[in-house]
């Protein structure tokens, strides 16, 4: 049996095993191989049936109205192309690649040729300027980059022996199309690709093991972290991801989520084309409920992935607007009210259903289709995993604890490790386990709920709190756009839960919004855990989005140890305001 076939007997099996989460867990293995190229052995092999070969696998709808589809075998075709012509300009297996592109058709049409090739892609998002670039290349051992337009720029004062590639922008006019010029730097034109031959053949088989994607993760709490995957860890193991969402053949799945990170390659690449769905991509600069489902409805979406924060902008529109709501609804990143989930399955008929996964693997928990749903819970370990919770202190299995993977058997879902850092391996690849660094608790049926970070949890007065817990509750208050919690330093209890806010448009910054606020999450939760302290501001981010609470928390600390007279050393960030302060009901 050929490892086409062999990839999609596992594939079937878990697509008919979707309503039936015990029978997947008990009899689905992962296809191990020792040879395994994505693009050619599986999305080749499919764009030559007949049944796929005219079916569209991308569909790109621009705000403007205009739109562009490509079949299976059309983006095999152009593919080869240019796989064929980054061959012929010295890509060899192994070269390290930084692929900067937006929503794009070329953004696939590289992936899937690198894929091919064998070349390593690292997947880098156009926010980035160059001084983040010069990190990516030095430490990636870049030797080429693609971008195309105003950030192709970038690069001129990025130092390294590497060759850009450039990729006119959708909108582009002559002008933009033409190959621009950086001093003592060679840019090639991908648009000379589509002269190539549509027909590959490969260099020689592809190793299993061989290194196909480094991903820097986001930064959170440290410097970004330089993530090895190989060709079958997302290839192979987003079997796993294309179970939580349900998808199946034919399927028509859209995923908001920017190019350069994992959640893009997740939801739209691996995944879909795994199950042989189209990937649907609306592009729009500034979001638009009533334009995205328009949108869907004219390309008949089934699937639909989306973070907390645009289900949340959803629901605040006429959600009937949508006359042909998917079924096959999904959230990843917090868990979502009740209020959300419930006005969706109102509008729509469908549940919404979460699941946890990192940059270091695909999809480990979730709640799967079929399954009744337990509200904030990020749900059940998936096929393929084997999850337990370990105590941080005692290093045995608990109800409470560290979430972590056995390594016996390895599941092929996990990262090869982090790239260049043997220290940090050791740190993560330990007694038999791989460990997330995030913490979670499970319940007398199994079902896993999210605490947080381990480093963000703390204790205050020896009651251990979840700043994640605590921002589920904050972000369901309607001035809340979004907040983050972290301890602020007290000489009695240790610490006591502050929290950081940026307010909806419409609220004032008030002791009257503050007491609002804290009393809805004071008639919410438990004594221990009420929030003593709020403060209005924007919050410090990554360049992928996410919140730094390590800045929030140096912050606190830095004006906790300032003495009283030299307060202005760590002002404020925005303005502050004490429970003892407010006339709070307890």
């Amino acid at each position: 049996m050929s490892v086409t076939q062999q990839f999609m007997q596992a594939r079937d099996h878990l697509v008919s095993l979707q309503q039936d989460w015990e029978r997947a867990r008990e009899e689905f293995v992962w296809p191990r191989f020792e040879e395994f190229n994505f693009g050619v052995d599986w999305f080749d092999a499919v764009a030559a049936r007949k049944e796929r070969a005219d079916q569209d696998a991308l569909v790109i709808l621009e705000e403007d109205g205009s739109e562009l589809r490509r079949t299976f075998a059309e983006l095999s075709a152009t593919s080869n192309q240019v796989a064929n012509w980054l061959r012929e300009q010295g890509v060899r297996r192994g070269d390290r690649l930084i692929l900067m592109l937006n929503n794009q058709v070329e953004l696939w049409e590289i992936m899937l040729a690198c894929i091919k090739l064998g070349a390593v892609m690292v997947p880098t998002t156009t926010q980035m300027g160059p001084s983040d670039l010069r990190d990516r290349v030095e430490r990636a051992e870049a030797r080429w980059a693609v971008a195309g337009g105003e950030d192709l720029q970038k690069f001129a004062d990025v130092d390294g022996d590497y060759t850009l590639i450039h990729v006119p922008g959708v909108y582009a006019d002559d002008a933009g199309r033409r190959t621009p010029v950086l001093p003592g730097r060679t840019v090639l034109s991908l648009p000379e690709a589509y002269e190539a031959g549509t027909e590959f053949t490969p260099e020689g088989p592809t190793g299993a093991d061989d290194t196909l994607l480094l991903y820097f993760t986001s930064g959170t709490t440290s410097k970004p972290k330089l993530v090895e995957h190989t060709h079958t860890s997302y290839p192979v193991g987003h079997l796993s991801t294309m179970y939580w969402i349900g998808l199946e053949p034919g399927d028509v799945h859209l995923n908001v989520a920017s190019p350069g990170w994992a959640k893009h390659a997740w939801s739209n690449f691996f995944a879909p084309w795994i199950a042989e769905a189209t990937i649907f991509v609306y592009n729009f600069r500034k979001f638009d409920a009533g334009k995205l489902m328009a949108a869907m409805d004219h390309v008949g979406v089934t699937s639909f992935c989306a973070p907390p924060t645009v289900w949340r902008m959803l629901i605040k529109a006429d959600l009937t607007q949508l006359k042909t709501p998917p079924q096959k609804t999904i959230s990843a990143g917090e868990p979502l009210n009740s209020e959300v989930i419930d006005q969706v399955s109102r509008a729509w008929g469908c549940t919404i259903r979460d699941g946890f996964g990192q940059t270091e693997s695909t999809l480990q928990v979730a709640n799967t289709p079929g399954r009744r749903l337990k509200i904030g819970a990020m749900g059940l370990p998936l096929p393929g995993y084997d999850v337990v919770l370990i105590d941080p202190l005692t290093g045995q299995e608990s109800q409470e604890g560290e979430i972590c993977l056995r390594l016996d058997p390895r599941p092929v879902g996990l990262m090869k490790g982090y790239f260049g850092a043997p220290e940090k391996n050791d740190e993560v690849f330990r007694d038999g386990f791989y460990h997330t660094g995030d913490i979670a608790s499970r319940d007398e049926q199994g079902i896993f709920t999210y605490v947080g970070r381990a480093d963000d949890v703390f204790k205050s007065s020896d009651y251990k709190i979840s700043p994640f817990e605590l921002e589920s509750v904050l972000v369901q208050h309607p001035a809340v756009v979004e907040a983050a919690l972290v301890p602020a330093p007290d000489e009695m209890r240790l610490a006591i839960p502050k929290a950081y806010v940026t307010l909806t448009a419409g609220y004032e910054p008030s002791a009257e919004t503050a007491t609002e606020i804290l009393q809805f999450c004071l008639d919410r939760l438990a004594p221990y855990k009420r929030i003593r302290r709020i403060e209005f501001t924007e919050l410090p981010k990554t360049i992928s989005g996410k919140i730094r609470r390590v800045e929030l928390r140096q912050h606190e600390s830095r004006r906790a140890d300032a003495a009283p007279d030299a307060a202005e050393a760590a002002p404020a960030l925005g303005r502050e305001f004490r429970e003892e302060e407010l006339p709070l009901r307890r």
